[in-house]
């Protein structure tokens, strides 16, 4: 009487009773592969270790030596100091030496050695020396030159000695380490053949064994992981055949609103990427206006003598950049409420003409192959505004004439009332603007041809420039002709008021 065939239940469990045996004994060999992978690191770096704690007490060694000599030749104290500062080190290097070769005997033997030829240089001829050299030089020299040097010979051989055996150590374990690694990862790639055979043969088996709406499911599951979230499945099927479905179209429902919400968050992270991006780069832009000032009268002050009075104010100057440099980075917080239009400016009364003779004065030292010429009128130019932003635009096209007319030159700026308002030029004669790259000149990271001709910026300072001067109800603009410079002006409503002679407000005089 014939035996009935196993169950499909049956075969599907014997199967995968198999492959898991498969699988595991694949996962125990690439376990074994990174055991000895891993020890091969390990001692790797011990080996790394004790050959660095070798190196560093031979180097204290000669430290020592090299000040003994140095004494001993010169009679100068001063040349003792390499002795000085290794000898209290050198009880704690000979420590880690020993500490390092743990674990190995006959290395620990090899240390323990030099740590005796150490104290024995140290107690039988540095330290006599020295005490010889305090009677007389001469003969503390001939010690220095006869046993120092067959002495420091001597440790050098058994450092090379030591460190020589280190590595032949080192060779040996990674060999031995290497080998039971190698024989590891045959066995896993025998077991990963077989594992896949196994698994093609399982695959045939459930395919023909499968009935169509799981084959569907297939297909359907291909196609959603293809991006198509709006498939949906019959749900006609036994068991738990429309339990599968039903669960499928479900599963298909939410990824496809999860997916909506990620490319709206995405969107969101992509555009608080760009602000952090730009927020960075105006950073690195412009710090270097107040840090250029700083440099500047700094490198006055050391390189020539001024008198007192002088003296002062450029300190003052100093002082003030400086200042303007720590409030420069709250102030960098704000480029983001510019890019997003919630600047608010400050409503501080500032006179124009006082601002571009402090920014020419700041602005002079930067290249001595230009001239700052400032043309304006004996009386005040007030805007409504925050004077550390219009310093910031004031200082940028300054900074960009002077950078922009390498050949030197002559950089006017001037100020002057029109029609209820106050416009600023700076003027330059630098290579000027091609007409084709004009209409990009104030967007964001747009620098033209300066970079190949090794000018350095972000090509932010425009663009900030320009925001700057939009939140405080002006505008900015240039007229340029490539070899013939350029010139940039800015246009501020002008204020109803008058500042003082020290640049107040009436209302807070």
């Amino acid at each position: 009487m014939s035996r009935p065939p196993a169950s499909l239940q049956t075969r599907l469990i014997a199967a995968s009773a198999v492959l898991a045996l498969l699988v595991i004994g694949v996962f125990v060999a690439m376990l074994l592969a990174v055991s000895a992978a891993r020890t091969a690191a390990n001692e790797e770096a011990r080996s790394k270790n004790v050959t660095t704690s070798a190196l560093q007490l031979e180097k204290l060694v000669l430290d020592m030596e090299a000040g003994v000599r140095g004494y001993v030749l010169t009679g100068n104290t001063r040349f003792l100091q390499p002795y000085t500062t290794a000898k209290p080190q050198l009880r704690d290097a000979k420590r880690d030496l020993v500490s390092a070769t743990a674990g190995e005997p006959d290395q620990r033997k090899r240390a323990r050695l030099i740590n005796q030829s150490i104290d024995q240089y140290m107690g039988e001829y540095a330290e006599n020396v020295l005490l010889i050299a305090q009677e007389s030089l001469g003969a503390a020299k001939d010690a220095t030159q006869n046993e120092g040097t067959f002495r420091i010979d001597q440790l050098q051989r058994d450092f090379k000695s030591f460190v020589e055996a280190e590595n032949s150590l080192a060779a040996s374990h990674k060999q031995s380490a290497d080998a039971k690694s190698r024989h590891a990862i045959e066995l896993g790639v025998a077991g990963s053949i077989a594992s896949t055979i196994l698994i093609l043969l399982f695959g045939l088996y459930l395919s023909r064994s499968i009935a169509r709406p799981v084959r569907e499911a297939a297909d359907g599951a291909s196609l959603l992981a293809a991006g198509d979230l709006s498939l949906r499945l019959s749900e006609r099927g036994p068991g738990e055949v429309g339990e599968l479905t039903r669960s499928f179209n479900a599963m298909a429902g939410r990824l496809q609103g999860t997916r909506a919400e990620l490319e709206e968050q995405n969107a969101q992270l992509r555009e608080s990427e760009r602000l952090k991006s730009d927020l960075v780069n105006t950073v690195s832009h412009e710090l270097r206006t107040p840090l250029s000032g700083v440099l500047g009268f700094t490198k006055l002050l050391l390189t020539r003598d001024f008198d007192s009075e002088t003296r002062r104010h450029y300190l003052g100057i100093i002082d003030a950049q400086a200042r303007r440099l720590a409030e420069l980075i709250d102030d960098f917080l704000d480029v983001r409420r510019i890019e997003e239009g919630r600047f608010e400016r400050a409503q501080e009364l500032v006179d124009m003409v006082m601002l571009l003779r402090e920014e020419a004065q700041l602005y002079s030292q930067q290249s001595p192959k230009h001239q700052l010429a400032v043309e304006a009128g004996p009386k005040p130019l007030p805007v409504m505004g925050n004077p550390d932003r219009l310093r910031q635009v004031i200082g940028n096209l300054i900074s960009n004439a002077i950078k922009y007319s390498p050949q030197g030159g002559i950089v006017e700026i001037s100020a002057q009332a029109e029609n209820g308002s106050v416009r600023v030029e700076v003027r330059d004669e630098g290579m000027g603007i091609p007409a084709n790259q004009q209409p990009q000149i104030f967007t964001k990271f747009f620098r033209g041809d300066a970079a190949a001709s090794g000018i350095t910026g972000t090509g932010l300072g425009l663009a900030v420039s320009r925001d700057i001067v939009e939140s405080h109800g002006g505008r900015i603009g240039f007229t340029s002709a490539e070899g013939e410079g350029t010139t940039f002006f800015v246009e501020l409503p002008g204020a109803n008021g008058r500042p003082d002679e020290q640049g107040h407000s009436p209302e807070q005089s």
